[in-house]
């Protein structure tokens, strides 16, 4: 599809070229772990302001990050080729229950966005193991007007 753009000399914008090659998620891709009490987010976006471009909200118990990258000023030069995704991408993220909104900071560093939210203090109960029983061989037995 790229090839026969190219081809004909048709200017397609990047999100419609985009869908019609099948890249429809306009979401981020994250990584996500938990350091201690910190619960740790990360995604990359190279190539953006994260002053401008970067919009980071908690509502509703959920961590909502969005990100533009804007396309580059040289993109109607001849012989301009891309595979780099331009847009605006977003993701929601439920933070645990009990994680502070007041407490989640964020850091852009060499293309890499790490968003930390601090969690509760887990508290000291162990998990409780459940006995799955087996079977004696015996089937269970039918309803009563169950025929066969």
């Amino acid at each position: 599809m790229d090839n026969l753009f190219r081809r004909t000399g048709i200017d397609v914008p990047e999100p419609v070229r985009r869908f019609l090659q099948g890249e429809t998620d306009a979401w981020l891709r994250v990584e996500e772990y938990r350091d201690g009490n910190t619960l740790v987010v990360r995604t990359d976006v190279p190539g953006i302001d994260p002053d401008k471009d970067i919009d980071i909200t908690v509502t509703d118990g959920s961590l909502h990050v969005a990100a533009r990258r804007t396309e580059p000023a040289h993109k109607d030069q001849p012989g301009y080729r891309s595979e780099v995704r331009y847009g605006e991408f977003s993701r929601s993220i439920p933070l645990p229950r009990g994680a502070n909104p007041e407490a989640v900071e964020a850091s852009y560093i060499d293309g890499v966005l790490e968003i930390r939210a601090q969690l509760p203090e887990q508290s000291g109960t162990p998990a409780t193991k459940v006995h799955v029983s087996r079977g004696g061989g015996q089937p269970p037995e039918a309803p009563e007007n169950y025929t066969t």
